[in-house]
């Protein structure tokens, strides 16, 4: 049963905060909201601990779907970093501002970029692409995620300065044609590089809070050194080509770890 405390302890993080919100926001939303994404992660991490080479997939399923259907088409919530942008000026603290607080700006110093790994709609979708594993070299393209990280920034206050009615309408079209710039671009980006995390790497805003916030991560892979033989296979399938053997902070791609535990799979040593 061992085996299934990591589970059980995730499960109890997220109904403390399904609790929490629902008796704050005196809504029960929140609380069915925070405890199926806590049930669905918990079942992904009883589904790793039985060493099911579904796990990851069950959970991007459960969670990715829930938020980009359920939440976006029909609750009509934008979910993307303009609905973020859009809570924070209207001082509403609800809907994408709750859930970028504890996902991608709180929630990765206990988990790093885990969102990436196990929930992100978008990723969900490119990970069905036949390149897991890039098959060429990092290109020095990072800073356009800044480009799309302040394109976001300034459609939402656009919004605002302009005399612009309908907001909530446009908020939504732009959820739902800005997905599909997403995808096109994802799905360009991954069949031209030959790497299905290419939009991750290179274009996804959301990167701008994960990457500092995650260099502190209380929960990372590890490599025990004794146990290391420096054989490579760990490197050989990172989809974002972090170097595990590396137990420093600093390790080459640090904060591109998706907590995939790819790496911890073929590890002929169980050193990570």
């Amino acid at each position: 049963m061992k085996k299934y405390l990591p589970a059980v302890l995730f499960l109890a993080v997220f109904e403390t905060v399904a609790v929490t919100l629902w008796q704050a926001k005196d809504n029960l939303f929140y609380l069915l909201n925070f405890s199926y994404i806590g049930l669905s992660l918990a079942l992904g991490m009883v589904l790793f601990a039985r060493k099911s080479p579904y796990a990851r997939r069950v959970v991007q399923l459960l969670v990715g779907c829930y938020m980009l259907l359920y939440l976006g088409l029909i609750r009509r919530e934008n979910m993307q970093i303009e609905g973020f942008w859009y809570c924070l000026f209207t001082g509403v603290f609800e809907g994408a501002a709750i859930h970028y607080t504890v996902a991608k700006l709180a929630g990765p110093l206990l988990f790093g970029r885990g969102w990436c790994g196990y929930a992100c709609w978008t990723a969900m979708v490119l990970d069905f692409l036949p390149y897991p594993v890039p098959k060429g070299e990092r290109r020095p393209w990072g800073w356009l995620r800044y480009v799309t990280f302040a394109a976001s920034l300034a459609f939402v206050t656009a919004l605002f300065l302009l005399p612009v009615h309908d907001r909530e309408d446009i908020m939504f079209w732009a959820f739902l044609l800005g997905n599909l710039a997403y995808y096109a671009a994802g799905i360009a980006l991954a069949l031209k590089l030959r790497d299905n995390r290419a939009f991750c790497k290179y274009l996804c805003p959301v990167t701008v809070f994960l990457k500092p916030m995650s260099y502190f991560s209380l929960i990372r892979v590890k490599c025990d050194e004794t146990k290391c033989v420096h054989c490579g296979r760990c490197r050989a399938v990172c989809p974002m080509g972090v170097d595990m053997t590396d137990p420093s902070r600093r390790r080459k791609n640090a904060t591109e770890c998706i907590l995939c535990l790819e790496c911890t799979r073929v590890c002929p040593k169980k050193a990570l």
